[in-house]
């Protein structure tokens, strides 16, 4: 088996090293799950602080929510204002890596000038044709995640692994080592329709292709670390049949575990405490 270690920030992720653990911070108020929104300055605060207490690695600050199946756009403006905000108010009660959720190069920049170490891009570099050139110029760690602008159909496995290639290449051309880069195969973000543009359209139930693609992550890996994102996603409602999201824990909890054991290397929570435990206890049992 091929080793690899790359780093997210400063921090190892990959074979080697132990399941890492990235929090989630909206700003949004839009944002589907309402738990897990901090706008204020002490809510700001005492979000990162109980992350960091509860054991997380990162920090992901995001400033717009994507849901496909909400309106949730804002303006490029309001986006950035949330998360410069966010980010210096993290910066002054944590050492926690941050990770900043945009697909909008302005936003990334002005995040990487304040010394943001990582840019997560639903769109896998593919949205904002000046977000290779600002990436270019910074050179941050990179999430890279599945996504395409043209409708999917086929193999939902093969296409996804093929998305992933195309932002490889992306990162490639701009100079973009390897190791500074981990793959994100994008769980609720292909569906047969939804809102807004920031997911990928295809022609088969997005249920079962959130399924497949968590059965089989070790097929897309590509010798780079997968990051997974199951917290509170809709295909647990879906199962469950459990409409609101605060219902979602149980089944968040158990996607994250399978997905750990099918070889995720990090695992993006709303949940830090709980899934830090409940990987801690599968890595003791497997």
């Amino acid at each position: 088996m091929i080793s690899y270690v790359n780093k997210l920030g400063t921090v190892s992720v990959g074979n080697s090293s132990p399941v890492r653990i990235m929090g989630i911070l909206n700003t949004s108020p839009e944002s589907f799950y309402k738990k897990s929104i901090s706008i204020g300055k002490k809510r700001i605060a005492d979000s990162v602080r109980r992350m960091e207490e509860d054991g997380a690695d990162f920090v992901d600050v995001g400033g717009m929510s994507t849901a496909p199946y909400l309106s949730t756009m804002v303006s490029e403006k309001t986006e950035a204002e949330r998360i410069i905000k966010a980010v210096k108010i993290i910066q002054q009660v944590s050492n926690l890596p941050i990770s900043v959720d945009t697909c909008r190069a302005e936003v990334a920049k002005e995040s990487l000038e304040l010394g943001v170490d990582i840019i997560n891009d639903v769109t896998g570099l593919k949205y904002d044709p000046m977000m290779s050139k600002i990436i270019e110029k910074y050179c941050p760690s990179l999430i890279l995640c599945a996504f395409s602008k043209k409708f999917i159909t086929g193999n939902q496995l093969l296409e996804t692994k093929n998305l992933l290639k195309e932002s490889l290449s992306i990162a490639k051309s701009i100079g973009i080592p390897n190791s500074k880069i981990v793959l994100d195969p994008a769980i609720g973000f292909f569906r047969k329709e939804g809102k807004g543009s920031l997911f990928t359209k295809i022609n088969s139930d997005w249920v079962k292709r959130d399924l497949l693609i968590l059965k089989n992550l070790k097929s897309i890996k590509m010798n780079k670390p997968i990051l997974v994102s199951v917290s509170n996603k809709s295909f647990i409602s879906k199962i469950l049949k459990k409409q609101h999201s605060a219902d979602r824990l149980a089944g968040t909890l158990v996607a994250e575990v399978i997905s750990v054991l099918n070889g995720a290397n990090i695992i993006r929570t709303h949940n830090v405490g709980k899934t830090k435990e409940a990987i801690t206890i599968t890595r003791k049992l497997s």
